[in-house]
């Protein structure tokens, strides 16, 4: 499929970084720029600094945004921003598009390769029927591709945001640690980058593990969540390591629940930029196991292919595309 000759712009607005490309006839032009999303007061004043260096004319422009989009504006979750599609459009003088960030992960899909992905379940070849993606980051998000006999149509949803639920006595003592600390305990608050480290919290917390020296003091020096996915994909540190197999766990868990919840013949992908720095452990630890511990659906799921996303470009490639067609 060809983009055509429309300047396009497109965008990855997330929880921490915002990345905006130029794209022409399926290519991108100019330089890929990635911002920090909370050192700015909203997506308009991002566009303009970026607009700024690239000084190019575009024709119109197509944003995935991180949380759900109803009548063209959305309330981003993990940002205090709202955003207006209409108003970035009349700041840009061009037709603007908003799309839930997983949404447009799914739109680009289709513009992937097999050197973008990795195979980590194979199931059934040939499976005709649904696919669903799935992506931890700075939150988790959801999103489903409706099989309609001839093509996948992506379609968006906040299933991140639904109950979490625990499934043994550890995970029961887990969902009483946060729900005093948050009320409402969704899957977001253990499968995602602050999920992480509030599991870790837990452990430590509730004494269930005890970290090594030097764990905290990393931790105040940079990324928490980074540090104890490193930690504990290395086995630097038992704490480390319980909390991210646990995470690992719970993090198959839900993808088969959301398996389960589209019927995703078709396979299932993995996104987000957590998977692809821990695919040796997805495919070693429970990551698997637990997506296929389903019961009397352990068959159907086995039959569903996984796949994780590598290129992490493909929400941009998405809403590039999106913007061409859609718009």
């Amino acid at each position: 499929m060809r983009l055509g000759g429309d300047m396009i712009l497109a965008g990855d607005i997330g929880g921490t970084h915002t990345r905006l490309a130029l794209f022409e006839r399926e290519q991108l032009i100019g330089r890929e720029q990635k911002f920090s999303s909370r050192n700015y007061s909203g997506l308009e004043e991002i566009v303009r600094e970026y607009l700024r260096t690239e000084k190019r004319k575009i024709s119109k422009a197509c944003f995935g945004v991180a949380g759900p989009v109803r009548g063209g504006i959305c309330k981003t979750t993990n940002l205090p921003w709202t955003i207006d599609e209409a108003k970035v459009g009349a700041d840009l003088g061009v037709p603007v598009r908003l799309l839930n960030d997983l949404e447009a992960n799914a739109h680009g899909l289709k513009k992937l390769g097999n050197e973008d992905l990795f195979l980590l379940h194979a199931g059934k070849k040939n499976q005709k029927g649904n696919q669903a993606l799935i992506a931890a980051g700075t939150g988790l998000g959801e999103a489903g591709l409706y099989w309609d006999g001839e093509r996948h149509r992506p379609f968006a949803c906040e299933g991140g945001h639904a109950d979490f639920a625990p499934r043994n006595a550890l995970e029961i003592e887990l969902f009483g640690f946060l729900q005093k600390k948050f009320g409402h305990v969704s899957y977001e608050r253990v499968v995602s980058g602050p999920g992480l480290l509030n599991i870790y919290q837990f452990l430590i917390e509730s004494g269930q593990s005890v970290s090594a020296s030097g764990v905290e003091a990393e931790m105040q020096r940079g990324d928490s969540s980074k540090v104890i996915s490193e930690w504990g994909s290395k086995n630097r540190d038992p704490a480390c390591a319980k909390a991210l197999d646990l995470f690992l766990s719970l993090y198959g868990a839900e993808t088969g629940n959301l398996a389960l919840k589209f019927l995703s013949l078709g396979g299932i992908f993995i996104g987000g930029g957590i998977a692809p720095h821990l695919v040796e452990k997805l495919k070693s630890g429970p990551f698997v196991p637990s997506f296929l511990d389903k019961g009397r659906f352990k068959s159907v799921l086995e039959s569903m292919s996984i796949w994780v996303i590598l290129n992490d470009d493909t929400a941009l490639l998405g809403a590039a595309a999106y913007a061409q067609e859609g718009l």
